[in-house]
């Protein structure tokens, strides 16, 4: 949802579904009313999609030139150099997986991708972890950048003059916060490691000073803050979780799982200590990092009595409760069932309760403004099942409304109360129409594990 690997998936064009996607954008777009820079260009981006995948043979071609050029105004448009950035990005993964080439208009958008990155300023999140990022944003749009740069064929504008991955290295040690450099960094080995550069992090030694940097967590007393009360298990097995994934695109990740700590078994301790509503996020991370690094025999060999065991949490768990640990655990339940093969522990009963939880959020102004966090989470994994139907099905919680359009029409005029919020509504609306592409296996296994 944070504009990394949309689209995954693919399922080919269907009429139905297209029709879906355009009502929703539309939906969207219609109540914000070009308030909002960012939808204003998701919606661009996906009008483009969508004429691109659809069945029309030689015309496509002639009304993707004007769909592109609205796009691209699009993200210049975009006042925040963080998500200008992102914008471009995701406009030059759209233009790879739809095997658009571009040439030159993709080289223009690199560029302004690049100014952007160099206009990221520190500390510039407005959250409740106001002046624990430093330049965390700016290493995220790095890890985007070199993605997007990668699968586009770019990769060149990296370096020469500037070499773009030393300075992206160099600002992540400006993250004072262990949780965000954990993560942070966790996300940009992976794609320097995918450029083909890991030399760069051998000679700056990124991978030893991360691990180092969150086994000092304690002593350093930075700790993040969430939306909902986190224990301290939490706070060190999200950022250890998303680094052993990483740690496998390296070409020795042993050295660094298995030297001097087992870093398995300090995230299996991790997630025993976790409660019931933690694990629900976790736990997918945990069966991911084991996977990527061909552990999982070892640390978990039955793999279908703990996804059970978990999923099997969810009657005991309120999605309703909070717009976050709460709010989203249904999401991460549900897609750990998917990608684990056991999509038959995925009910109705479960579904339509993760539906219907977002009227709770109405209570407070704070529920009310943070409603489209776990409300693209649901859209998106719905969307990867295929049921993306139902947010558009009439619903009892609403009145008879279906949850999308009760939820879009409680937005505040032109999005302010939302504000960042907004963005991950955007991106599984991207994400939702990039999965209409035709499968092509070979293009999909460039992204990273």
């Amino acid at each position: 949802m944070r504009g990394i690997g949309l689209g995954q998936y693919p399922i080919g064009y269907d009429r139905a579904t297209d029709e879906l996607i355009e009502r929703s954008v539309t939906m969207l777009s219609d109540k914000l009313d070009g308030a909002d820079d960012y939808t204003t260009f998701s919606a661009a981006l996906v009008d483009l999609i969508l004429t691109t995948v659809r069945p029309r043979g030689t015309d496509a071609a002639v009304d993707r030139g004007p769909r592109l050029g609205v796009v691209a105004s699009a993200v210049r448009a975009i006042e925040n150099p963080y998500s200008r950035a992102i914008a471009g990005t995701i406009l030059l993964d759209t233009l790879s997986k739809l095997d658009l080439r571009l040439g030159e208009v993709a080289r223009d958008v690199a560029r302004q991708v690049l100014a952007a990155v160099d206009q990221i300023k520190p500390d510039a999140i407005q959250d409740e972890n106001q002046g624990r990022h430093g330049d965390y944003e700016r290493v995220s749009a790095s890890t985007a950048m070199f993605l997007a740069f990668d699968r586009a064929g770019l990769a060149d504008l990296l370096s020469g003059e500037r070499d773009r991955i030393s300075e992206a290295l160099a600002a992540l040690e400006n993250v004072p916060t262990p949780f965000f450099r954990g993560r942070g960094g966790a996300m940009l080995i992976g794609a320097i490691a995918l450029l083909g550069r890991e030399d760069s992090l051998a000679s700056n030694g990124t991978a030893d000073s991360i691990l180092a940097t969150m086994d000092a967590v304690d002593d350093i007393g930075l700790y993040p803050t969430f939306p909902s009360s986190m224990s301290e298990g939490f706070i060190k097995a999200y950022p250890l979780l998303t680094m052993l994934s990483a740690l496998s695109t390296l070409s020795d990740p042993h050295r660094y799982v298995f030297s001097g700590t087992d870093r398995l078994q300090e995230a299996t301790d991790l997630m025993a200590e976790l409660e019931p509503v933690e694990r629900t996020h976790m736990a997918l991370y945990y069966v991911m990092a084991l996977e990527n690094l061909g552990q999982r025999e070892a640390y978990l060999p039955d793999l279908n009595a703990f996804v059970e065991q978990v999923v099997g949490l969810w009657p005991d768990i309120d999605p309703g409760r909070d717009y976050f640990l709460y709010g989203i655990s249904y999401a991460y339940l549900i897609q750990l069932a998917y990608l684990s093969g056991r999509v038959d522990l995925i009910t109705d009963t479960m579904i339509n309760r993760m539906l219907g939880a977002f009227r709770s959020l109405e209570v407070t102004p704070e529920g009310r403004a943070n409603r489209p966090y776990p409300f693209s989470y649901a859209l998106n994994v719905l969307t990867e099942l295929g049921r993306g139907d139902l947010l558009h099905t009439p619903h009892p919680d609403y009145d008879g409304r279906s949850p999308y359009s009760w939820v879009i029409e409680r937005l505040s005029d032109g999005g302010r109360e939302e504000g960042g919020r907004l963005y991950m509504l955007d991106h599984a609306l991207i994400s939702w129409a990039l999965r209409l592409r035709a499968p092509n296996r070979s293009r999909e296994t460039r992204t990273p594990r």
